[in-house]
Parts: structure tokens; C-alpha cells; sequence
């Protein structure tokens, strides 16, 4: 029977309606004698697929494009290399003679394109019978049939392309040090203490008795003299703190401090939370500690909606409090010099704004509840610099070396949490000048530069918490 191309179908082959309107025709290209002739190749479904069996699809068992478990989720890839594979070893032979008549052995006089299911038989009286059937290229030029060893090229060229791929993508984002921890969907057990207890590797037999927080009463009723200035302490800043805790509150929500294990997360602001659909994991965190003035609104699939804390400074305080926070957000001073308390303290009282003593004019107009503010304390800044750094407490004051306000978060989430995991830690080589380093702004390591951070002895630090598992992490390192 002649169809539109030229083509001829295959006499006495009946095609179900219901796979016919589905593939609109099937065709079988005739070739002249003396040339290679390709057929629709036609395969039982008793005979299995000779390396991967019976497939659930249609029909019990036939491989369907559309239904099969293995050809959906990869069809651009599967679709041309499991017709390669499914090739007998006889392929493509010289037709000497073929009248249009009978039903060509299978593997003998046919090659396969690409994946179709029909049922057909060879006449009305026969019984039905299952056939894989091969929907004919559109193309207007000669149907391409391959022999062994070009497919074996073909298999091999694909393997390569898809290795080459993968490692240009996990090339793209490489950072320092590359580690992967990563974490069940399952919710992850708590131990209370575990992460006190695997810190303590790190910091010694430090005291759990600081608290987060400082507090009026130990600076108003008792004195307590602090070993050294701010960032590690508060030495010659005492008047201008007294005055910014007595308008500012100290406490931990009763909502975490009643927990018996405590579940927390530091968010950082690396770029490999990028498309990371961490979210909804996030969100699940007893505790959510955020940093500085990363945006959530916009980027909640990646890194949640939930923030239990965020640590800042004045110069990061360039967000909106309450589009970016929750109404019961703590939002802690993270104080690195005298002129940050003298900052919180006109905002808050409205008060005439200082503008000068800043490396980056902080806001002067900032709508915040007085109530949600917290002082960090700067036992935390000491024990990160020294313990996890080895920075010098006194130092000249051109150089000043401090940890970054994320190496503070980890710190003080080892002192308040039982299970601490991290996310979106990490920067870029120090050679890559392209990649950004933030997952909402457009700014590379060159801004950096004079911050007085060291990103690669911190990475070292981080890594040396992943190590002893005092630390977990949900992203790449």
C-alpha cells in the first residue's frame, strides 16, 4: 500500500486507530536492491530488551516513550542511544530481493530509528500480536542506517559529551575547598549537648554560662571589667552600653528557650545557595540565624521564609526590618566600635544621627522595635578570632583582623544549639574574579579587599568543623 513520501506499508499490518492518531502514520522506506534497506524494527514483547528486559510501559511490558520509568526523565539522551543498544549484531544487510510480500525477520532486513508501540497482525485471522514499532524519521533525506561500528562511535562520542558537561558544570562554582555533606529529607535526630560537646574540640572546656546576650545588670548593678576593646570586649565603651541596654532587652524567646534539643541553622550568604531549593528545609529549623542584610524577600525557595535572628552591623543594617524579618525577629548588634553603640542608641531614642566614623554610611532612618534589638556579647568575637583563627586579641589598629560576622554565627550557634548545620558558606577561588560571592547581588571577591577578613584561613576553619561533625552542612564547601 502506497503512502504520501513514496513510502509503502507493510502488507497485510493492521495499526490500532488509537496508535495511529497518536503517531500520526508508520511507514516502511523501501530502498532500491543492492542498497541498505531500514525498516521499522518490529520486536516482540516475549522477546526482552537485550539489556534492560521487560520494561513497564504498555501492552505488559512494551517500551513506551511516554509511560516508561527509564526513557521520560532522559528522552533527548535515551531516545538515541537505546535504539543503538537494542540492535541485534546482524545489522543493515544488502536486500537482494523483497516483493512486498511477508513480514521481514527481525534484526534481518530493518534497523531502527527511534521508539513507538503499536499492535498489528499479519492478517484479520491471525491473533494479535505486540510490536515495537519504529516511527520513520521525517526528514525528507534517506532513512540513515548504521552499522556496528558506527554505533559503537556514535555510543562512544555521546559518552563523552555527557562527561564533559557534567565536569564543565561542577567546575562552574568551585570553591576553596569543596565539601558535601549532604543531608536526608528525613528530620535529622537531636542529641542534647552533641554540639557542645564535639566544640569543645575546637574551643576547650569554655563555659556554657556566658550569656548570648549582654545584660544591664552586669554592668549597671555589678561591675564587670572586660580585658579588652571592642570587637572582643567592651573595655572604654561601658557609659555609651549602659545607655543603649537600658532601652534594649536581653532575653531568649521563650519558644527556644524551652526546648530540650535545639535544632538551628546558620544561613549564609554564598552564592551556592543560588537555585538550591533549600527553603522549605529551612524553614523546618527550630532556629533560623541570618546575616547581615541578605535579602529573603524574592529568593524564599532557596533560602526560606523563617528568621529567628539576624546578625548585623551598622553599615549592614541596609534592610528593611520588617519586609525582610518576622515580626518576632531578634535582630542582634554585632559591635565592632564605640561609634556602633552610639549609632543603635540614636535610632532607637531618635536622636540627633551621627554621620562620621563609619567606612560606609550606615542608615539614618531605621524603623525598628526597640524590643526586638539584642548586644551580642563579644565573648563570641574573642572565641572565633582566637580559638578558630589564632588572631591576636591587641592588635595595631591598620591591620585589625577580624572573623566575619558568619564565622560569628557558627560560633554562637555552637554555644546556643544542640545540632548546628550551615548553608551557603563558602567563597569563590581566590583566582576566580567572575564568580560572585553573594546569592542576591552582583559583587565579586575584589570587594573584599581591605575588609580585614581572611576567607581562606576561615575555610580552614570551617572545614576543620566539618571534619569532627561539630558542623553539617546542607550546601557545597
Amino acid at each position: 500500500m502506497a503512502l504520501p513520501g513514496g513510502a509503502v506499508s507493510a502488507p497485510g499490518i493492521r495499526i490500532s486507530e488509537s496508535w495511529a492518531a497518536e503517531a500520526e502514520r508508520v511507514n516502511l522506506t523501501a530502498a532500491p536492491l543492492g542498497q541498505p534497506l531500514c525498516f521499522d524494527l518490529k520486536l516482540s514483547s516475549l522477546s526482552p530488551h537485550p539489556f534492560l528486559g521487560h520494561l513497564p510501559g504498555q501492552e505488559g511490558g512494551i517500551l513506551s516513550p511516554k509511560k516508561s520509568w527509564l526513557v521520560e526523565p532522559l528522552w533527548p539522551l535515551t531516545s538515541a542511544l537505546l535504539p543503538l543498544l537494542s540492535r541485534p549484531r546482524a545489522l543493515c544487510p544488502r536486500v537482494t530481493r523483497w516483493d512486498g510480500g511477508g513480514w521481514p525477520e527481525q534484526g534481518r532486513d530493518f534497523c531502527s530509528d527511534t521508539f513507538q508501540v503499536a499492535r498489528g497482525s499479519r492478517d484479520d485471522s491471525s491473533p494479535q500480536e505486540p510490536y515495537h514499532l519504529l516511527k520513520n524519521m521525517t526528514s525528507k533525506s534517506p532513512p540513515l542506517c548504521m552499522c556496528p561500528a558506527g554505533w559503537k562511535l556514535l555510543a562512544m562520542l555521546a559518552l563523552v559529551l555527557v562527561v564533559m558537561v557534567l565536569y564543565s558544570i561542577s567546575r562552574e562554582d568551585r570553591y576553596i575547598e569543596l565539601f558535601y555533606f549532604p543531608i536526608p529529607e528525613k528530620k535529622e535526630p537531636c542529641f542534647q549537648g552533641e554540639a557542645e560537646r564535639k566544640a569543645s574540640k575546637l574551643f576547650g572546656n569554655y563555659s556554657r554560662d556566658q550569656p548570648i546576650f549582654l545584660r544591664l545588670k552586669d554592668y549597671f548593678w555589678v561591675k564587670t571589667p572586660s580585658a579588652y576593646e571592642l570587637p572582643y570586649g567592651t573595655k572604654g565603651s561601658e557609659d555609651l552600653l549602659l545607655r543603649v541596654l537600658a532601652i534594649t532587652s536581653y532575653s531568649i524567646p521563650e519558644s527556644i528557650q524551652s526546648l530540650k534539643c535545639r535544632r538551628c541553622v546558620v544561613v549564609g550568604n554564598g552564592h551556592r545557595l543560588r537555585n538550591s531549593s533549600l527553603g522549605d528545609a529551612i524553614n523546618k529549623y527550630d532556629v533560623v540565624i541570618r546575616l547581615n542584610n541578605a535579602p529573603v524577600t524574592g529568593y524564599e525557595g532557596d533560602v526560606g521564609s523563617k528568621t529567628t535572628m539576624r546578625l548585623f552591623y551598622p553599615e549592614s543594617a541596609h534592610f528593611n526590618p520588617k519586609v525582610e524579618n518576622n515580626p518576632d525577629t531578634l535582630l542582634v548588634l554585632v559591635a565592632f566600635k564605640a561609634m556602633d553603640f552610639h549609632w543603635i542608641e540614636t535610632i532607637l531614642s531618635d536622636k540627633k544621627r551621627v554621620r562620621k566614623g563609619f567606612w560606609k554610611q550606615p542608615p539614618l532612618i531605621w524603623d525598628v522595635n526597640p524590643k526586638q534589638i539584642r548586644i551580642l556579647n563579644p565573648f563570641f568575637m574573642e572565641i572565633a578570632a582566637d580559638k578558630l583563627l589564632s588572631l591576636p586579641m591587641q592588635q595595631p589598629r591598620k591591620v585589625k583582623q577580624k572573623p566575619t560576622t558568619g564565622l560569628l554565627a557558627i560560633t554562637l550557634a555552637l554555644h546556643l544549639c544542640d545540632l548546628v548545620h550551615i548553608a551557603g558558606f563558602g567563597y569563590p577561588d581566590t583566582h576566580n574574579k567572575k564568580q560572585t560571592i553573594h546569592y542576591y547581588e552582583q559583587i565579586t571577591l575584589k570587594s573584599m579587599a581591605g575588609s580585614g577578613h581572611n576567607v581562606s584561613q576561615e575555610a580552614l576553619a570551617i572545614k576543620r568543623m566539618l571534619e569532627i561533625g561539630a558542623v553539617k552542612n546542607l550546601t557545597y564547601f
